[in-house]
């Protein structure tokens, strides 16, 4: 992997770079659509390829493990193959899924056991076999195992969870190196700061995690719960540390308007499942605030989803026609929104990049801030 920084806002910390992969380039800022298991939901790859356009999307270790498990996924030749998508895929580690189980999972400093939300059998990650599992998936970035603390959290528990997170980053940089790729094509590794709402654990979290010296790095355990303001000020903490020469990326975040003050602080890449989970509930994100498209004041209502007439994807179906279809239950509807969100995130990102080089992007962000902190 080669990083690029190419500009940074003289008002912010905003940076605009190229990461350069195996499966092709990556302009940055970048939001990815999330891939969980094999596929963005509810949309065609020609659709995902040509009208969203994304350099990379994501894929998740723990549903992959799960279905269609390792053995099939190497059969196929890698995910890449599995889901015929030739540009670049991220994974993560899982971290974040067995946080998400936890009435059914026990931590120990071996690893995780947890009980598959599929079936009930027991399964067990450590950091060396989540490496292998994702050698076996194949993506082009793959993450560190860490451990995802809840907020609120006690300081003692997020202080022991961030060392042992360490530890475990030490074990998964051992395992890699004695693990070969298992296709024609490199890996870079990214390890994750955690520390929870604490300053002085994310300084010191994000401390180590420069030190190991990676490709690239992550921030994980924001974006669980906290507040916006504590995200932002943990934010600040750790991209004052992190190397500047190095890709950031902040795991499972946000809002359109997380994502402008995120980009302001220095990271470079996003993902989350906002744009799809609220596409396929009726929630669609505009340039001038969010609209419920099953509200009744848009069944007459002509006009574009954006009020901009920003056409993000080749789509020119209006307000009143995506209610009807949300009204009668058809798929088309769910499918429709989840492509404007998506499409709506990646020409935010694309957008913040542009007036990043520009040299006016502070100014830029706060105008979009205002507009989009709305209902429509």
């Amino acid at each position: 992997m080669h990083f690029k920084l190419e500009a940074k806002d003289t008002n912010s910390q905003a940076r605009a770079g190229t990461i350069t992969l195996d499966h092709g380039k990556v302009e940055t800022p970048i939001f990815m659509p999330v891939g969980t298991v094999g596929t963005v939901k509810g949309v065609h790859q020609r659709e995902l390829t040509e009208d969203i356009n994304p350099d990379i999307i994501l894929g998740n270790t723990y549903h992959l493990y799960l279905r269609p498990q390792v053995e099939i996924l190497e059969k196929a030749g890698g995910l890449h193959k599995f889901m015929n998508w030739d540009r670049n895929i991220l994974t993560d580690s899982g971290g974040y899924q067995v946080y998400s189980l936890s009435a059914n999972r026990k931590i120990k400093e071996e690893g995780v056991k947890f009980k598959s939300h599929i079936d009930g059998s027991f399964h067990v990650f450590t950091p060396e076999n989540v490496m292998e599992i994702q050698r076996s998936i194949g993506a082009d970035i793959i993450m560190a195992f860490d451990e995802c603390t809840p907020y609120p959290c006690d300081y003692n528990y997020a202080k022991r969870s961030m060392h042992m997170t360490h530890r475990w980053l030490d074990r998964c940089i051992n395992h890699l190196e004695k693990t070969p790729y298992k296709y024609d094509y490199e890996q870079s590794f990214f390890p994750i700061v955690q520390g929870s709402t604490y300053k002085d654990l994310r300084k010191q979290s994000a401390e180590y995690i420069a030190s190991v010296g990676a490709e690239g790095n992550a921030i994980g355990g924001l974006s669980v719960g906290e507040p916006a303001e504590e995200m932002y000020e943990m934010t600040a903490i750790v991209t004052e540390i992190l190397p500047q020469d190095k890709p950031r990326y902040l795991m499972g975040v946000g809002t359109p308007i997380n994502i402008l003050e995120n980009i302001a602080l220095g990271i470079d890449m996003f993902d989350c499942v906002m744009p799809t989970r609220n596409g396929r509930n009726g929630m669609l994100f505009t340039a001038h605030g969010s609209i419920n498209i099953k509200n009744k004041k848009w069944s007459a209502d002509f006009s574009p989803i954006d009020e901009m007439g920003i056409t993000w994807v080749d789509m020119a179906y209006s307000k009143a026609y995506l209610r009807h279809l949300f009204t009668v239950n058809e798929m088309l509807g769910r499918q429709i929104a989840t492509i404007h969100n998506l499409g709506f995130y990646l020409w935010l990102v694309r957008e913040a990049r542009k007036h990043i080089l520009a040299g006016d992007f502070a100014s830029w962000k706060k105008t979009m801030v205002e507009q989009m902190d709305k209902r429509l």
